[in-house]
């Protein structure tokens, strides 16, 4: 065992964590320091440490770079069109009476897949309130549905950035990764719903008092019990509006469809309905997942199996190939999205506007994700992942386990599940053969650990529980526990998947 090769592992992960933590640096600046760290301590000369560094951003982003910028951007438009808020409302609806804990997880698993957690919740909690206002109670467990419904797609399917991210560092196909994601998803949602069933309940008398008149007696104009939410700015949710909201008392947002601009006299107001909602956001799906299907199928009929044999597409796979290519997917449903969406009278540079804050927003995850593929280039290029795969080999635990505690205790120890999950897949890439793991196994372990115990170190609990309005124990009892009941429901999911995977 080469001790020197290990340390460099330890020390570059110990990079990530302080800087993050201890200094005014972002994660991106964290991890490319740690991929320096990491080369320099296993002893790599300067030069072949950059050029593994260039080497491992250029291609990380060549492959997921440009479908991450386009997935945020259609998470956008379904925002500012209230085209998320359509969706919301059809599930309520569909569930009927008694359920609406179901419907709002389930609303917050299919609105996360395309925009950013925190943006969404502050765009669904509304619904939340409106409802528990309605049925006078329950506020808690509806928020916490919402939450965590959210978390489980954010964390596992894709077009969300921090998947994207860990299928184009480990190779992962990307419509494998979103069927198994989407199996995952449906197969914890009812941890979510035991959790917040079983703890809403305990924890309904905890809610704060500013927020409980705002839920239950209703929110004065121009008021919201969530304006002082850490982090409500900063996830898009801020902004006052022309006043509250007639349903749920809480003031409109800049982009809520009021200011999707004037439309010309006589025309009927602007409404998006569900189905013209999901478009956008099932037609990419559907079709990275049927290259995906086509693909495997073309394969298996020309005794093409090993991934690594010469392959040439035929027929429907060569069609599919091309429509069903990520890229051409996400172009696809960012034209539908904008046109399908948006009023006609819409002005062009408002459009432009709210299309250049998605690139914003892309911006440092795209950075992040190239980032990790450089330090997994420098594990690969130094000999550090063949070393720790030895070491793992050694100690008889599952594979699957290894991306999966990486994961954890990145985010244990820094908050960001994209950055745990990126992490993990960073240090995961050079072990994938050499722990006899499949790419979509070891996807799967680093997006699964990243959800475990969201606390104070992570933007997104302030957003919930302070727009849940528990604080102290209540929160951690609330929300750090439920996430950390559908990451440990997750573990043995993983296990049973290893066996076909």
């Amino acid at each position: 065992m080469d001790v020197q090769l290990l340390l460099a592992l330890a020390l570059g992960i110990a990079t990530i964590v302080v800087i993050v933590l201890r200094t005014r640096l972002d994660a991106f600046v964290a991890l490319l320091i740690a991929a320096l760290v990491t080369g320099f301590v296993a002893g790599a000369p300067a030069g072949e440490i950059i050029a593994s560094i260039t080497t491992g951003f250029g291609n990380t982003l060549a492959s997921i770079g440009i479908v991450i910028g386009l997935g945020v951007a259609i998470g956008k438009i379904l925002e500012v069109s209230g085209a998320a808020d359509a969706l919301a409302q059809k599930f309520v609806k569909l569930l009927g009476k008694g359920r609406e804990h179901w419907a709002m997880a389930g609303t917050g698993a299919v609105v996360s897949i395309p925009v950013f957690c925190d943006s969404g919740y502050v765009i669904m909690n509304p619904l939340a309130r409106s409802i528990a206002r309605r049925i006078r109670g329950r506020y808690v467990t509806l928020a916490l549905a919402l939450g965590c419904g959210m978390t489980l797609t954010h964390h596992l399917v894709p077009p969300t950035p921090g998947p994207l991210g860990v299928a184009g560092i480990l190779g992962t196909d990307l419509g494998a990764l979103i069927l198994a994601g989407l199996v995952f998803a449906l197969l914890l949602l009812p941890v979510v719903i035991a959790y917040a069933t079983w703890i809403g309940p305990k924890l309904e008398s905890e809610i704060s008092p500013n927020v409980r008149e705002a839920v239950y007696a209703g929110v004065p104009a121009g008021t919201s019990a969530a304006a002082n939410a850490p982090g409500a700015a900063a996830s898009g949710g801020g902004g006052t509006g022309a006043g509250p909201d007639e349903v749920t008392g809480e003031p409109l947002r800049e982009d809520t469809p009021s200011a999707l601009g004037e439309p010309p006299a006589g025309a009927a107001p602007h409404k998006v309905g569900f189905w013209l909602a999901a478009v956008p956001l099932l037609v990419p799906l559907l079709l990275i997942v049927a290259n995906t299907v086509a693909t495997a199928s073309d394969r298996n009929a020309q005794g093409v199996l090993a991934p690594t044999d010469e392959y040439t597409p035929s027929g429907l796979a060569s069609v599919m190939g091309f429509i069903g290519n990520p890229v051409v997917a996400l172009i696809i449903g960012i034209i539908l999205a904008v046109y399908l969406l948006l009023p006609r009278w819409t002005p062009r540079n408002r459009v432009h506007g709210w299309l250049a804050d998605a690139a914003a927003s892309a911006g440092l995850i795209i950075l992040i994700t190239g980032a990790g593929g450089a330090l997994g280039q420098v594990l690969r290029d130094t000999g550090v992942g063949n070393e720790l795969a030895e070491a793992v080999s050694a100690l008889s635990l599952p594979s699957v386990l290894v991306p999966f505690l990486v994961a954890s205790l990145v985010r244990l120890a820094q908050g960001s599940g994209t950055v745990a999950m990126i992490t993990a897949a960073s240090v995961t890439a050079p072990l994938v053969l050499a722990l006899g793991l499949s790419p979509l196994l070891a996807a799967l372990a680093c997006c699964a650990g990243s959800m475990v115990f969201s606390y104070f170190n992570d933007s997104y609990f302030w957003v919930v529980t302070r727009f849940t309005g528990l604080e102290g124990t209540a929160a951690l009892k609330g929300w750090s526990g439920i996430t950390t009941a559908v990451w440990l429901a997750s573990l043995p999911l993983l296990l049973i998947a290893s066996l076909f995977l």
